[in-house]
């Protein structure tokens, strides 16, 4: 979440204001759940992926690359994601 978060040049306080948390709180929320202190809920999970543009699973990469995989997957129009997954998938059999 925060490599996601750096890349967009956004603080922790602008994700969770997007969110819905109150601004007085939002920071140290998002610290909480960057630093695994606390798990978020899934509902605010979901807000946080969809916040930053990422799929939900790439919150829950513990491998930098799955989740710069996964947020490449999602960026790419359906028939051509199926096609690359489809590739990937009969090249690693």
């Amino acid at each position: 979440m925060r490599s996601r978060r750096d890349e967009l040049g956004w603080s922790q306080e602008k994700v969770g204001v997007l969110i819905g948390i109150d601004e007085s709180s939002a920071r140290a929320r998002i610290s909480r759940y960057e630093l695994g202190t606390h798990e978020a809920p899934v509902k605010t999970a979901r807000q946080i992926a969809e916040a930053l543009g990422v799929p939900l699973a790439y919150l829950y990469c513990e491998d930098e690359d799955v989740a710069k995989l996964l947020l490449a997957l999602a960026k790419l129009k359906p028939i051509a994601r199926k096609q690359k997954v489809s590739l990937w998938l009969s090249e690693m059999a």
